[in-house]
């Protein structure tokens, strides 16, 4: 995967655990315009690639804006960036790519973000604002305290199209989800990021309205199994015709690198979207969180890090 060197230019804390870095190219010059809802690879003190939303006007070429948390987790690439990275430091990042894209031909958009979920939600809004099409921006927070970039929400142009939603209790959250989804009809789509609770809740009401296709999401960490699937090997066939044999405990991804055939990989759990391969033969068994339910029932892409076959077989097409 290429990689290229920016500087850390500023650094804002948006809330206690919430910091933005707007980030620069090193050489000075400018950025691509990206599209919006894409993400950055980001490799930070830990050596650890962590995937981080742009949340700038994507139109804008002159900086690259991230918000990360401080996580507790044991790869400890937040906690690292938080403490270790000041105005001024060099970081090695990815260009951009998207898996959450806005939708052609709808009447209307609905944006429903929750703690650092906003992220992509801020660029799609942006995206939005500057093509001139009718949406909403729903922000739901602990407190006010707890919620990032709410002064910029509270200031920018689309203001009067944000709505924020603090210190809500379940019940209240979910009555208030479904106020935000009872006019949508079935030309407006959904979007939602933030904890997998609160996005299941969103998809849960959103989908008998729009139609589950006509809801997007994107997940920060893959979604922790509710029960273990016991591996079974399988036979890989590439579309160059060469054989392997994937064993249980091994993915698709570790079979390929171990025979010197390179493909992109990146989050190594199934969120980003990055080693997706065309399947041509054979069923997936889908164990990311990255396809959408459509593509899932098609079984005609897999996700190479992480999702298996159901079938002894699978023929796969190489990027």
């Amino acid at each position: 995967m290429s990689m290229f060197t920016v500087t850390v230019a500023d650094i804002v804390d948006e809330t206690p655990d919430i910091k933005s870095f707007r980030l620069v190219r090193t050489d000075g010059s400018p950025f691509d315009p990206y599209p919006a809802g894409a993400h950055i690879d980001i490799l930070g003190p830990t050596e650890v690639l962590t995937q981080y939303s742009l949340c700038s006007p994507p139109h804008e070429s002159e900086s690259y804006v991230v918000a990360v948390k401080r996580e507790t987790g044991p790869r400890g690439a937040s906690a690292a960036l938080h403490d270790r990275v000041t105005i001024g430091s060099e970081l090695q990042i990815s260009r951009p790519r998207t898996l959450l894209t806005l939708a052609e031909g709808a009447d209307r958009h609905i944006l429903v973000a929750a703690g650092i979920g906003l992220t992509p939600m801020l660029s799609l809004a942006f995206a939005l604002h500057r093509r001139g099409q009718q949406f909403d921006l729903h922000y739901f927070a602990r407190t006010r305290a707890q919620a990032a970039f709410v002064d910029l929400l509270e200031s920018t142009d689309f203001r009067r199209d944000v709505h924020l939603h603090f210190g809500l209790a379940r019940d209240d959250q979910l009555s208030t989800l479904e106020k935000i989804l009872a006019d949508a009809s079935a030309a407006t789509h959904v979007y939602t990021c933030g904890p997998e609770g609160f996005m299941e809740r969103v998809r849960g009401l959103a989908e008998p309205a729009v139609g589950e296709d006509a809801v997007h999401f994107e997940h920060f960490e893959a979604v922790t199994p509710t029960a273990t699937r016991s591996d079974t090997a399988f036979e890989l066939e590439l579309d160059t015709g060469e054989v392997f044999q994937v064993p249980a405990g091994k993915s698709i991804a570790d079979v390929l690198e171990e025979n010197d055939i390179e493909i992109d990989t990146s989050c190594r759990e199934g969120i980003c979207g990055t080693c997706v391969l065309d399947v041509l033969e054979g069923e997936p068994d889908h164990r990311d969180n990255c396809l959408t339910k459509s593509e899932r029932k098609a079984g005609d892409r897999i996700a190479a890090c992480v999702s298996r076959a159901k079938s002894g077989r699978l023929v796969v097409e190489l990027p």
